[in-house]
């Protein structure tokens, strides 16, 4: 979305038509207008770039541009927490671009990865394996998992498996 578009309210015949074809969303467009109003003090958001924006099981995920996700947290991650108050869920910011070992390391921000595997299935299919360090560190409830499954599922349309290790 152009800046104009995002200020005014009022669509140019460009971004109407990404709206047409579903390339941004309502969501997209609230994100994108909260990010543009608070830019002033938030300076390296100018330089930053907003990919996509997905909601998933009380999450918004940023999908960011690459080298971009310290940008959109801000300090000590104070712009994501703003951004969570704003839109009452909590702010997942995942870059683009990255390897699956990146992706994970964003999504289990807060957890220590020991392992990621990769399971070939019987039908050809492929399921990653996430393995989290499970003693002295907290582990994440059954449905916080649940909705960083679907975040990898609608995002990077993978198929996980979390289990912990002692």
């Amino acid at each position: 979305m152009c800046e104009f578009c995002l200020r005014s309210g009022m669509l140019c015949s460009k971004c109407q038509e990404k709206v047409s074809n579903g390339v941004v969303d309502d969501l997209y467009m609230k994100v994108a207008q909260f990010l543009l109003s608070v830019e002033n003090q938030n300076p390296q958001l100018q330089k930053a770039r907003l990919n996509r924006v997905v909601s998933v099981g009380g999450f918004i995920v940023l999908v960011v541009g690459r080298g971009d996700r310290n940008r959109f947290m801000g300090e000590a991650g104070r712009l994501a927490r703003e951004l969570g108050g704003r839109f009452k869920r909590r702010v997942l910011v995942i870059e683009e671009g990255v390897n699956d070992r990146g992706f994970l390391e964003d999504l289990f921000t807060s957890q220590h990865i020991i392992t990621i595997n990769i399971i070939w299935l019987p039908d050809g299919s492929t399921e990653t394996r996430v393995v989290l360090q499970g003693r002295g560190a907290r582990r994440l409830s059954k449905k916080r998992i649940k909705a960083l499954t679907e975040i990898a599922k609608k995002v990077r349309n993978m198929d996980l498996r979390v289990e912990y290790v002692y």
